[in-house]
């Protein structure tokens, strides 16, 4: 009897969400409605409820290898401690990722792609639909989940219905790329196209079989990759050598379009409608659609103060956003930066990063507040010769043995228990105890206590980058 195995896709970069969204630390490891809870732990509690009959193994998360301790801390965050954590050594799309995962999992296994950027407000829906494809995916079938249309969108591309297939599916008679407004009315209006959401459900040996046949050299980079690939702590590292060959393609262009018209792979491709209030909150606009809203059509987060402001999206993380006489904005403040935007040209917000880039702008990619695996920092002040920064190390967390060539650094501990090496000597601070780490000292950092420990560290010198950091003993 076959199992079903979620497999969660956390790649992406989320531009169209800058600033809150950025390189290192994308839209899928944020909380953006209001629970608290990241788009990848919604994500990847969103099964939770599906029939007791259908047996669910561990989820095989498929990630960028710079976000493994993000997305791992989150899953345990949500009591996932046997997830399988694949590492795409580079970004190859979602086809060359499932593909990994189905090399994983066990041949048997029923797969459901669910990408880890996606919003469900009705995860209800979505466990009627799971039930729904099962029997269907268990018996061979590729199901795709195609969303109730309610409105004439033009930024996704779009399934058309064929004839029933039993179990509520249909057959696909095509797929249709973006369309213009007027395309998007018509199918809106013939009730026979529905939203193409992303979300796949496979048997694992059927997935490979077709990609045997429909993209051999994704498949053979894919297993050569994972032929070589390496175990660190629960990570599995496919090798970056093998994987650099592979193809760059999505499960929809690279398997699922070709199928309808390809019986003789003997995997049969169907759709079955999804209504599940669903969104891949691709851009501000869509995140205005799903938040709630006031009677002004206002949705907000953070400390804001909306006066005569319609139909807006103010989205404050550190600071009081206050309006007057506005329509249709949007307002993200974070804090190192603030986007003022036409709610109507959200989707354009990809060319503020892409100049950000151009200009060699760290807020492109990283926040002001940086996540490592041991903890995080925050980059509180600077000036010239001299940064401050808030660190947070994690209980039993340590930062690497390492020294500095141009700064030297004070520590001074604001909460918990440090453990600090310098040169020689090892010893330990409490509260509102400090130290001096001299200009090419070795030395260290970590955290022997249960509870998070919270330091202010002081550089000081003629060069602060963190390029100036020569590592000598790393757990990372």
């Amino acid at each position: 009897m076959s199992n079903l195995t979620p497999v969660i896709l956390c790649g992406g970069s989320g531009t169209r969400l800058w600033p809150l969204s950025r390189e290192h630390h994308p839209k899928q490891f944020l909380s953006l409605g209001g629970d608290g809870q990241s788009m990848l732990q919604n994500t990847a509690r969103r099964l939770q409820g599906v029939h007791s009959a259908i047996v669910q193994t561990s989820p095989v998360l498929v990630c960028n290898a710079d976000h493994r301790f993000l997305a791992a801390q989150q899953l345990q965050e949500q009591g996932i401690t046997d997830a399988k954590l694949v590492l795409e050594p580079a970004g190859k799309n979602t086809a060359p990722a499932l593909t990994l995962a189905a090399l994983v999992a066990e041949a048997d296994a029923v797969l459901l792609a669910m990408p880890a950027d996606h919003v469900m407000t009705r995860p209800e829906e979505l466990h009627r639909a799971v039930e729904a494809a099962w029997p269907l995916a268990s018996e061979g079938a590729m199901v795709t989940f195609g969303i109730v249309a309610d409105r004439p969108e033009t930024g996704y591309g779009y399934i058309q219905k064929g004839a029933a297939a039993g179990h509520g599916a249909f057959g696909i008679q095509t797929f249709a790329e973006k369309p213009s407004l007027e395309v998007a009315e018509h199918y809106l209006r013939s009730g026979q196209y529905l939203w193409n959401s992303g979300l796949f459900m496979v048997r694992a040996d059927q997935w490979l079989k077709a990609m045997a046949v429909l993209q051999p050299t994704m498949l053979q980079a894919c297993e050569q990759a994972m032929a070589q690939s390496s175990r660190d702590l629960d990570f599995i590292r496919p090798d970056a050598d093998m994987f650099a060959s592979c193809p760059s393609d999505s499960i929809d262009y690279a398997v699922m379009e070709k199928l309808p018209v390809r019986p003789e792979l003997g995997v049969p491709a169907c759709v079955i409608p999804l209504d599940a209030g669903w969104s891949d909150l691709g851009a501000w606009d869509a995140l205005w659609d799903v938040l709630p809203r006031d009677e002004q059509g206002n949705a907000g987060s953070g400390e804001t103060l909306a006066i005569d402001t319609r139909n807006s999206l103010l989205f404050s993380e550190s600071r009081l956003i206050a309006t007057v006489g506005l329509d249709n904005v949007v307002i993200v403040e974070t804090a190192d930066a603030v986007l003022v935007a036409d709610k109507a040209r959200t989707q354009d917000v990809k060319k503020v990063v892409a100049e950000l880039k151009a200009q060699n702008r760290s807020m492109a990619s990283a926040h002001r507040k940086v996540h490592r695996p041991w903890g995080w920092y925050d980059s509180i002040d600077s000036g010239s010769r001299f940064q401050v920064k808030r660190i947070v190390v994690n209980p039993g967390a340590q930062l690497s043995l390492q020294m500095h060539h141009h700064r030297a650094e004070h520590w001074i501990v604001v909460k918990g228990t440090a453990q600090v090496t310098k040169g020689e000597e090892t010893f330990l601070l409490g509260e509102n105890e400090s130290t001096f780490i001299p200009l090419g000292h070795v030395h260290r950092l970590s955290n022997p206590g249960k509870l998070p420990l919270e330091i202010i560290e002081v550089q000081s010198g003629a060069y602060l980058g963190e390029d100036d950091i020569v590592r000598i003993q790393s757990d990372y």
